[in-house]
């Protein structure tokens, strides 16, 4: 399936007039396209830092430390803000805790769902130009490169071709597109027309049927109609007849031929929508070759495939073998950049660590490094390879934090000292004292340092992988994906929301997350939902957009039991319908025992464990996890359940070793002296315990979770173990 988000090494803390608290201590993870990743932990144990973070809605006074955020070929940490409104709510999209805290209580929640979809839709438009264009370019440079001066007319020729019958397959597609978005304002009037009507809800009966016949002439297409023009010209006359000399009933009933009317009007925009879509791009091509040729003698299943096929014969199959030679020349033209690029880092590794320059020679430095790996970046790779791209902001992030605190430490310990000594001096005088001194804020150097270094070794790795792989790629799919890319881009550059269809989709969306009546519920305010119903409000407007990531923030916390079961099933029916990838933040390990496809386990800021579900539910490993099992009720467990006990870690304070250590009857003497390193079970697997080591003595975990395990195991049919 592919990673579509990757954490690396993330550090964030919190100023806090206490002291700098440790929220999140270096934790990677990678969320895999299309799964569920559920975070679990205790408050407090750094779940919402993490994704707030991805989210770039830390609160003021967060210092990100360390690490990345990568995602669609950037660091979500170093990208502008107006970079981050482009990602926030559009690509990525969060449900909280309290479904009021994302609603706005005096506007009306079908006018909330609509906004994103209106927002978002001009910046859509043009930024899939600005790629088509793009991509177009490179296709023609890199095609003309690999084949030399000589064939230089002949690939310009094949580009002007290709956006000559683009452009013509927009044309009729913007069209088409005007018509049909016609037909879909024209069927949400009906419905609304016809819902309002049998609940004698009061409506202009005769102005609203009138404007439907008037409208329906806004349908008209040479493609979208074809064929249906003197059905609308009936259905317009039904109308006006029908209405026709009607007066107002006072118990506002419609007569039933005015409704029958509406209704066959109504069932014929159905049926046009419900027809088969023209493929633009080929038909494209095929009329710009045969402009007098009738498009409409074949049915439109059979223009597609006609058309498909005079497309590959006469010009796609020659334009994907010239491009076939551009990419492969791009990315092997990358590749021997890319082995140069990881000689340059392995001299360069510790050039910063060995000092001696100054911020100004070491920034200088990485750009030239930078300027090195960008260089390497092959521009034809429709997924964008987010590391080298972002290894710029990586480098010159890391130098500033490091010179930042060169300077800012002495001046925090010179601080700390003189309030310390005024503290002392008043308190030797005899004086009452009730302020504290603030605790000094100062940051490892070396660390810092090695942080330099490590986005170097990550790099190099990374190219190391890529150029071990290079001999397993596969050009023709390559340029195949990169035409259907430009094909998506050019349907998106004539692809307009507007107003009726942002309130269909609206209604649809309420309907899709299980909202009744949404037709009458969307002129509602938030007040009158219950608190189950706001927070499908919530996922329906986290949806307008159609994001690629769903977070959710314990989104069931705040529900009942009933409800909260149906709001994970409603999760996980949205995730599979459209291919999302969620992240779910939770306390409770039961929420996710059915809908998490792999399960992190945090505590004190740390990620303690990490698995596939049934890794974590039949094979825990960490004396954490046992812990949050043993306190998980079910409806077998007969034995009363273990609490937790004491309380998390003041983490202004980190301990040194385990932080589970001091609640962890199962410690050793080195869990409070040494952080455990991650031990692996599996591949997918792994704990950070002591009692992973080899020389660790046996420990089984305690018998509630033993006993339970075995029950699951019995329920399953043996098949998990």
């Amino acid at each position: 399936m592919g990673t579509i988000l990757d954490v690396k090494n993330l550090k964030i803390s919190f100023r806090t007039s206490g002291g700098t608290v440790k929220a999140v201590r270096d934790i990677s993870f990678k969320l895999e396209r299309g799964k569920t990743l559920a975070i679990v932990g205790e408050s407090g144990s750094g779940k919402s830092v993490t994704s707030k973070a991805i989210l770039g809605i830390l609160a003021g006074n967060a210092i990100i430390e360390g690490g990345e955020i990568l995602y669609d070929g950037k660091d979500l940490l170093k990208i502008t803000e107006e970079e981050m409104c482009d990602i926030r709510g559009n690509r990525i999209s969060m449900i909280f805790q309290d479904p009021l805290s994302s609603l706005n209580p005096i506007v009306k929640i079908g006018k909330q769902i609509t906004e994103a979809m209106l927002l978002k839709d001009r910046g859509n438009r043009r930024e899939a130009k600005k790629e088509f264009d793009n991509i177009l370019g490179l296709v023609k440079s890199n095609s003309a490169a690999a084949l030399g001066e000589g064939s230089r007319a002949q690939v310009d020729g094949r580009i002007k071709t290709f956006e000559n019958f683009n452009a013509e397959a927009i044309r009729m597609e913007n069209a088409y597109n005007t018509a049909r978005a016609a037909a879909e304002d024209l069927i949400a009037k009906t419905e609304d027309f016809l819902f309002l009507t049998s609940k004698k809800q009061k409506i202009d009966v005769k102005s609203s049927v009138k404007a439907l016949a008037d409208n329906l002439k806004k349908v008209r297409n040479e493609f979208f109609s074809h064929g249906y023009d003197q059905k609308l010209d009936a259905a317009s006359q039904n109308l006006r007849e029908a209405v026709r000399g009607y007066k107002a009933a006072k118990d506002q009933s419609v007569p039933e031929n005015i409704t029958a009317a509406v209704k066959n009007a109504e069932d014929l925009l159905r049926e046009l929508t419900g027809r088969t879509e023209p493929d633009f791009f080929r038909i494209g091509y095929y009329k710009m070759k045969n402009p007098q040729a009738d498009l409409h003698a074949l049915p439109v299943e059979d223009l597609n495939e006609t058309a498909k096929d005079y497309l590959d014969q006469n010009f796609m199959n020659d334009f994907l073998a010239m491009e076939e030679q551009g990419v492969a020349w791009s990315f092997n033209k990358a590749l021997e950049k890319k082995k140069k690029v990881v000689e340059t880092l392995r001299a360069n590794r510790l050039v910063f660590a060995e000092g001696g320059m100054n911020k100004s020679a070491s920034l200088k430095w990485a750009k030239d490094l930078a300027s090195e790996v960008e260089d390497s970046i092959d521009r034809m790779e429709i997924n964008k390879d987010s590391a080298a791209y972002t290894f710029r902001f990586a480098m010159s992030d890391a130098i500033e934090r490091y010179f930042n605190a060169v300077k800012r430490n002495p001046k925090e310990e010179a601080r700390f000292a003189r309030q310390s000594r005024r503290r002392e001096a008043l308190i030797a005088k005899g004086r009452t004292i009730d302020w504290k001194v603030v605790p000094k804020v100062v940051y490892d150097l070396d660390e810092l340092k090695d942080n330099v270094t490590r986005t170097i070794d990550n790099m190099t790795e990374h190219y190391e992988e890529y150029i071990r792989s290079a001999d397993q790629v596969d050009f023709y799919a390559r340029s195949v994906q990169t035409v259907d890319y430009m094909k998506e881009r050019g349907s998106q550059m004539v692809f307009r929301v507007t107003r009726s269809m942002a309130r269909e989709k609206a209604i649809q969306l309420m309907e899709e997350v299980g909202i009744p009546e949404p037709r009458i519920r969307y002129n509602q305010y938030p007040f009158e939902f219950s608190g189950g119903m706001r927070q499908r409000i919530v996922i329906a407007i986290a949806l307008a957009a159609n994001p690629d990531i769903l977070i959710c923030d314990e989104p069931t916390t705040a529900l009942d039991v009933t409800i909260q079961a149906q709001i994970l099933e409603l999760i996980n029916k949205l995730k599979a319908e459209r291919n999302l990838s969620v992240i779910f933040i939770t306390h409770d390990l039961g929420v996710v025992a059915n809908m998490a496809d792999d399960i992190a386990v945090m505590y004190a800021g740390k990620i303690v464990e990490f698995g596939t579900a049934d890794e974590i539910f039949y094979d825990p490993r960490h004396p954490y996890t046992w812990a949050l099992l043993s306190s998980m009720p079910d409806l077998d467990t007969k034995e009363k359940l273990d609490a937790i006990p004491g309380t998390p870690p003041n983490m202004i304070y980190p301990p040194e070793g385990d932080a589970f250590a001091v609640r962890n009857k199962y410690a050793m003497q080195i869990d409070f002296e040494m952080q455990p390193p991650a031990f692996y079970v599996s591949d997918t697997h792994w704990a950070a315990s002591w009692l992973l080591h080899p020389d660790a003595p046996k420990v089984d975990p305690p018998k509630i979770i033993v006993d339970r395990i075995e029950r699951m195991k019995k329920k399953a049919g043996g098949e998990l173990g």
